[in-house]
């Protein structure tokens, strides 16, 4: 298979640090985390979002830019954990939405968006991953992040319904829509070979067909007995 950029989208505590992980393990891909921890402004953020608004989503946007550079020097297929376009079509969007992003911030940082993917490869194949807001609830409670601890459960609402919204618009590739709720790649093998094999035949027909085209692929595991 010739090289290929993944990326791997979804709601926080989802599950996309994981499963970039365990595919990258598999297929032998080079992987690249979201910054979470170095993020200097993300505690501050969630206690006061329209006075680090700015600041937080402009250091996820370099961050994320960096790796897309990165990305393209790596001789082999590379997987991220979230995207560049979340950050604009998402996490910005909503906090605009919300009141919580100051106007000419927002027109600033959306101009700055659109000059630095003007300059990016898009990706081969997007994982959106899904989920309900109590199962979100559930794995960010479980994984502990102390600068998570108090994210209101309305927020991720709203970001899932941002992230429907550019899901269902998204028109630059491929997009594999995996429902999450029943979903245990760490636990339960055939779920992971089943999300696995479907990735890399998507990944090889690419090889075949000339097109790249944005198509929809949706994958719902089956309720274990």
């Amino acid at each position: 298979m010739n090289k290929k950029f993944i990326a791997i989208a979804g709601n926080i505590g989802v599950g996309k640090s994981t499963l970039t992980g365990l595919l990258s393990s598999r297929f032998g891909w080079k992987p690249y985390y979201e910054v979470v921890d170095t993020n200097p402004y993300l505690s501050d953020f969630y206690k006061d979002m329209r006075a680090w608004a700015f600041h937080l989503q402009v250091f996820f946007l370099s961050k994320r830019f960096e790796h897309h550079k990165k990305m393209f020097q790596e001789p082999e297929t590379v997987i991220q954990d979230r995207s560049i376009y979340e950050d604009a079509e998402v996490f910005s969007k909503n906090l605009y939405y919300e009141g919580k992003f100051e106007e000419r911030d927002y027109r600033n940082y959306v101009s700055l968006f659109h000059c630095m993917t003007s300059y990016l490869k898009v990706p081969d194949l997007l994982i959106y991953l899904r989920a309900s807001v109590d199962t979100l609830e559930h794995r960010i409670k479980s994984r502990g992040r102390n600068c998570e601890k108090n994210i209101p459960r309305e927020y991720l609402e709203r970001l899932n319904q941002r992230y429907e919204e550019w899901v269902s618009n998204y028109k630059i590739g491929p997009v594999l829509i995996v429902d999450t709720e029943n979903l245990n790649v760490v636990t339960r093998k055939n779920d992971l070979d089943s999300v696995a094999d479907l990735v890399y035949s998507t990944l090889e027909k690419q090889d075949i067909s000339t097109q790249h085209t944005a198509q929809v692929i949706h994958f719902t595991p089956q309720i274990q007995s």
